[in-house]
């Protein structure tokens, strides 16, 4: 198949990479040129796991090229995917400004029928819009696909090389076989190719994103309330999670869900609901547990000390809102590095792959560390805000003689209270009781 994917961020650099190395020609466009030259010296912008070997192989079989020509890729294919951003407006709508300018410019370089697939993330309707965008600007026969991404950032390569389904949204026979010819590669297991119309695939990836999402709010809400009451959390969520019913995914209690989807597809989801008279209380809740979430960990950092940090120096361990990821969108080290900085704070911080894009948001307003344990070099204590496989059995004798005082707060609940408590930590977690560890300083 020829096809082209439009923007390089990183649902249309995995999909044309994993496009590429199922065998097809593959064509990324972006209009940042000097994206496109590192992408064509396998620079890798973002941090995956298996992304950048598999881009260095297809590009050297010269099955994945990389071009700001937008309009010799589009003529070059059969297959046009839309995989542009769609920020979050103040409002919590999305921004479509980027999908529509680009089905424009398809549609201006046509020369033949075409399949024009949405793969950035859109509200209910899109489809219409571009369709009838394209329609103003050629004569040419075209069909418009909903085609919305599952991945999981950490583990993007397997979920599109392996996917649990793949859903397309079509009102086109043709256009449908085209997408489950391109897609057949994928699915050898037997793991079903769903078809559906247009707006019920816009609404799924909303769908699944806002459950996964009240999932999180909802063991996060239950953890504070453990607290409370003096039950234990991970002892709760072991009771739930093994009902078949419910299930263990996503019901680990936390700091709260960030990056690029979660939060900006329940606000999305939300505005949809308002815009269309709807209740939505329990997306407005789980959205406001998630807020609230990051303040309720800040303030047990804060009762620590009396409410008084200034002139402390805080360890951070994690700065990526998730594991394997480089992503730092609305990820909870930010939230949580500005209050204590507000606060007189200072701030020294390591992570295995975001510490470059942790730069671009603090710049010199805090320290970073070359290695976990040379974060540890002056603090008051160690927060851990991203749950580093390196950072689930470290060294606690070393951890414990390089803090001034041994005191961590885990945003994870990584690691053993009791335990903890034995070699004579002060451990702040969440979901079970701090009567333990909540003393004067």
């Amino acid at each position: 198949m020829k096809i082209c994917v439009i923007g390089t961020g990183y649902v249309g650099l995995v999909a044309g990479t994993c496009l590429a190395e199922m065998g097809n020609d593959v064509i990324c466009v972006d209009n940042n040129l000097e994206k496109i030259k590192e992408l064509s010296q396998g620079k890798v912008p973002i941090y995956e796991p298996g992304l950048e070997e598999l881009i260095l192989a297809n590009t050297r079989e010269e099955r994945l090229l990389f071009t700001t020509d937008l309009d010799s890729a589009v003529k070059n294919s059969l297959i046009c995917f839309i995989a542009v951003g769609t920020p979050q407006k103040d409002d919590g709508s999305c921004d479509l400004n980027s999908v529509l300018k680009v089905a424009e410019s398809i549609a201006r370089s046509m020369n033949d029928y075409k399949v024009i697939v949405n793969k950035s993330t859109v509200p209910v309707g899109t489809a219409d819009k571009v369709r009838d965008v394209i329609k103003q600007f050629t004569s040419y026969e075209f069909d418009v696909i909903s085609n919305p991404e599952f991945l999981k950032q950490g583990a993007a390569v397997d979920d599109f090389l392996k996917p649990d389904r793949v859903i397309i949204g079509s009102d086109s026979q043709r256009a449908t076989d085209i997408m489950q010819e391109v897609y057949s590669p994928f699915l050898r297991t037997g793991n079903p190719v769903i078809v559906m119309d247009v707006k019920s695939a816009e609404m799924s990836k909303y769908a699944a994103n806002s459950f996964l999402a009240t999932k999180i709010s909802f063991i996060n809400e239950l953890a504070n309330i453990c607290e409370k009451v003096g039950a234990d959390i991970e002892q709760v969520r072991t009771g739930m999670s093994t009902d078949t019913r419910i299930g263990s995914q996503f019901l680990f209690p936390g700091l709260g869900y960030g990056g690029s989807c979660f939060p900006k597809d329940v606000k999305a989801l939300i505005r949809v609901a308002k815009d269309n008279n709807v209740p939505c209380d329990i997306l407005q809740s789980a959205d406001n547990t998630n807020a609230m979430q990051r303040k309720t960990f800040i303030e047990k950092i804060l009762n620590y000390y009396g409410g008084d940090v200034r002139g402390k120096a805080f360890a951070l361990w994690g700065l990526a809102f998730k594991p394997r990821t480089n992503d730092m969108r609305e990820a909870p080290a930010i939230t949580i590095i500005r209050t204590l900085l507000e606060r007189g704070a200072s701030v020294k911080a390591y992570d295995p792959k975001a510490v470059d894009e942790a730069k671009k948001i603090f710049k010199d307003s805090i320290t970073y560390a070359s290695s976990s344990y040379d974060a540890l070099e002056g603090a008051d204590s160690l927060i851990l805000a991203t749950e580093w496989n390196e950072f689930r059995r470290p060294d606690f004798n070393r951890i414990k003689n390089t803090l001034k005082k041994p005191v961590i707060f885990d945003g994870r609940n990584q690691y053993n209270p009791e335990r903890m408590y034995n070699n004579g930590f002060d451990y702040v977690c969440i979901g079970k009781s701090t009567e333990k560890v909540l003393m004067e300083v």
